[in-house]
């Protein structure tokens, strides 16, 4: 017993220098990746400068045409960015995906789902229960959430400034955006599989282990606001940003949601088999890029697996189900 003692007390101040030691991985490179930016802004991002120039003055014109449409009422239009405009594609990209998991409809969807024979067709019960669930998270929680943080984003700065943000500088937000989403998004979601706050919190999302795209805002009330809402919003209030980067952005992070819970692996979209298979096995996978489960070794069990060969992108039509299958299994 003693020796055991020990033995634990040796391996606990170790455990702190290997978490200690990722944490500093994960700040070179977070920091590299900026600097990375940075330097190669001036070579391909500069022909894209180029095209945004061209339609620049149009954009500006447009945009102060609604500034003086709203003007004393610019509350409206942040309204219609943050709100509207990100709920609108949600549901427009998930009405899509619903058709296809109730109906099976178009036929050859079915060829990229990635746990096959899952939610053919999905338990129509159990997703009506879900979809209400989301509505409540939307309109009781983000809703108000986001009209609140109105006024805390002013203090850093007008989003209804006059000036459009220039090319190079919204490319910098979404990168930052998109780090500081890793970031939060991984360990609030770790800390979320901890016993006791997974049985009382997360384990209802976890209810799902072959997810659909609109389940990606089906959660307990307080996994919505700590990993859903704060990791995406909190981007926008430290850099002060203006209304069109929060629009884009709320919208991207809906989208890419969706596509990581949809359970389809579809052509020249982002590749879903990661978080997918934290819903499979729900101990490995828990950020979003994949750079700090790599760091801290949480995901060790999906590179193992024939899920992480088909982890990129598809840029053809052969679903990569058929062209790297899994093994046979194997036979009692």
């Amino acid at each position: 017993m003693k020796g055991e003692a020990g033995s634990m007390r040796q391996e606990k101040p170790k455990q702190e220098e290997r978490i200690w030691g990722s944490m500093k991985k994960a700040a070179f490179i977070l920091g590299s990746g900026l600097l990375l930016l940075v330097a190669f802004s001036n070579s391909v991002l500069g022909q894209l400068q180029r095209f945004w120039d061209a339609s620049g003055c149009f954009q500006q014109a447009q945009w102060e045409r609604l500034l003086s449409t709203f003007e004393g009422k610019e509350w409206i239009l942040y309204i219609i960015a943050t709100i509207l405009v990100p709920g609108l594609f949600f549901w427009s990209f998930n009405g899509l995906l619903l058709v296809a998991d109730t109906a099976r409809k178009p036929n050859f969807i079915s060829r990229y789902r990635i746990q096959v024979g899952q939610n053919e067709p999905v338990d129509a019960m159990k997703l009506r229960q879900s979809i209400r669930t989301v509505l409540f998270n939307q309109f009781m929680i983000s809703v108000p959430m986001v009209v609140f943080l109105y006024p805390i984003i002013k203090v850093r700065g007008d989003p209804c400034r006059q000036e459009l943000p220039t090319f190079h500088w919204f490319l910098l937000e979404l990168a930052i955006f998109t780090l500081i989403n890793e970031v939060l998004f991984y360990y609030s979601h770790r800390l979320l599989h901890h016993p006791t706050l997974y049985k009382k919190i997360h384990k209802k999302h976890h209810e799902w282990t072959a997810p659909i795209g609109v389940i990606s805002l089906y959660a307990h009330p307080i996994e919505h606001v700590a990993s859903n809402m704060l990791p995406v919003v909190l981007g926008p209030i430290l850099m002060g940003s203006h209304l069109s980067s929060i629009a884009v952005w709320f919208s991207l992070a809906l989208i890419c949601t969706t596509v990581s819970h949809c359970g389809y692996h579809l052509p020249f979209l982002p590749s879903p088999e990661f978080h997918d298979y934290h819903h499979l096995r729900f101990n490995q996978c828990y950020g979003v890029l994949g750079l700090l489960d790599h760091l801290h070794g949480t995901d060790t069990m999906f590179k193992q697996t024939k899920a992480y060969e088909r982890h990129r992108l598809l840029l053809g039509f052969t679903p990569l189900s058929e062209s790297i299958p899994d093994p046979p299994k194997k036979m009692d």
